[in-house]
């Protein structure tokens, strides 16, 4: 499909954009049976402002998302647009357009009656509503489909077509949920660029829910991220990745996902703090300001993070804060080679989902049994760290010790390497780590820092 420019719709040619404001004020869904699907969110949309709401499946993003459309009642606190209490306030009153998943587009109407739909329901004139089908396809690139059916349509034309509907309308407000998460992924990245383009062009407040963190760090002017109905963390892409308020968005973003490693905290007064990783150790100066806030766990455990942009290969005797070990297996993505090396350190993997404690992480019930077969097929027992029963005590919530939410495994420290390097499986490799790119965490998964931003 070709890429098209963007043509800003103006206020002669579909009227003027009324931006709107929202406001979340300790809204909570509980669902008949109790199911809790959102946990007193707080948020603040502010004018023209594309705010991504992003999470795996089940965190209760869209949950969210249709309680500000009207579509879902709040169980408690309060939905505001522009100031205004809009808990009562019917759908249709909200001016809201929203873009659903499977497009939702009548199968009997051509493109251009799709697209003239809501007008029709408002009873606008043939011959203004036919300028502003017009004007709105033109600037969508799909002008010349207007008389044809949605089934002869390709996917992107049909998200087109949706969001043309939206636009149509003149809202104050897009609401998307997961508009691109039917298409391949070179579609999605082509429309993704478009959809962003087109709403900044138009000045329209945009709450935008995804599961997909590419779709969330290119699009968002903020990024809200959620778990379980919580909110988590809000920021601009470059703080919720360069600075992650909890484990859990330290976990979910980034690609490879962040190195979680047990570490062992060790004071030394007024020199550095000792961080024990396994047999090894990672030093952070008294200097850093950081030092201050890990010396408090003193003789604990803590989670030490570190991306894989953080981790530089170095020669076999090089020395500071260097980690050492061997290559499990190599991954080659044409660009980049990416080491998973094998240092000796115990892995804190976060369920993303936080399922229940008995049973263990989702999916990996599946894995266990699988590895049973093959210990069978094989005559080899599995490994201590993949059986059942090996995986902590359990304290209440801590990452480093509930083997319920959070399997512990031998740490894979992912090493970014360039294409197809001179090394293989089992190779020694040394790897140079950048300590202030280091992030800490507690056993709850809260952020050992100086501060929050």
């Amino acid at each position: 499909m070709k890429l098209v420019t963007v043509i800003p719709i103006s206020a002669t040619s579909c009227g003027e954009v009324t931006v709107t404001t929202v406001a979340l004020k300790d809204v909570t869904k509980v669902f008949p049976g109790g199911a809790l699907a959102v946990d007193a969110v707080n948020l603040d949309v502010t004018d023209g402002e594309f705010m991504v709401l992003l999470g795996p499946s089940g965190c209760g993003k869209s949950t969210l998302l249709r309680m500000v459309a009207g579509l879902e009642e709040p169980t408690s606190g309060d939905v505001l647009l522009d100031g205004e209490l809009a808990n009562d306030l019917p759908p249709g009153d909200r001016g809201i357009a929203m873009v659903f998943q499977d497009f939702a587009l009548y199968p009997h109407m051509t493109v251009g009656e799709n697209i003239a739909f809501p007008l029709r329901l408002s009873g606008v004139q043939p011959a203004p509503r036919g300028e502003r089908v017009a004007d709105v396809a033109a600037a969508l690139g799909i002008g010349d489909l207007l008389g044809r059916k949605p089934s002869q349509l390709s996917g992107g034309q049909r998200q087109r077509v949706a969001m043309g509907r939206a636009i149509v309308r003149r809202p104050g407000l897009f609401l998307m949920d997961e508009p691109l998460s039917n298409l391949d992924s070179g579609l999605r990245a082509e429309l993704r660029a478009e959809i962003s383009a087109l709403t900044r062009e138009l000045g329209v407040t945009t709450i935008y829910v995804t599961h997909d963190q590419a779709e969330a760090l290119t699009m968002a002017d903020r990024v809200a991220i959620m778990r379980r109905g919580v909110l988590q963390d809000v920021g601009t892409p470059t703080q919720v990745y360069g600075r992650p308020a909890t484990l859990h968005v330290a976990a979910f973003l980034g690609s490879p996902r962040m190195n979680l490693l047990e570490a062992s905290v060790y004071v030394h007064l007024d020199r550095y703090v000792q961080l024990r990783i396994g047999e090894q150790s990672l030093y952070l100066p008294w200097t850093d300001i950081r030092s201050r806030a890990v010396a408090h766990y003193h003789g604990e455990r803590i989670v030490v993070g570190m991306r894989a942009e953080a981790l530089t290969p170095v020669v076999p005797d090089a020395q500071g804060d260097v980690l050492r070990g061997r290559i499990r297996y190599l991954e080659h993505h044409g660009h980049e080679s990416l080491a998973y090396l094998d240092i000796g350190a115990t892995a804190v993997l976060v369920d993303e989902m936080g399922g229940p404690v008995s049973g263990g992480v989702p999916g990996q019930r599946g894995l266990r049994r699988f590895g049973k077969v093959m210990s069978r097929l094989t005559g080899r027992q599995a490994p201590a760290a993949e059986q059942p029963g090996r995986t902590g005590g359990g304290n209440g919530g801590s990452v480093l010790d509930d083997g319920g939410r959070h399997h512990r495994r031998p740490a894979e420290l992912a090493v970014r390497l360039a294409p197809y390097p001179a090394v293989s499986g089992g190779h020694p490799l040394a790897v140079a780590v950048r300590m202030d790119a280091v992030h800490f965490f507690g056993e709850r998964g809260e952020r050992i820092d100086v501060g929050r931003r």
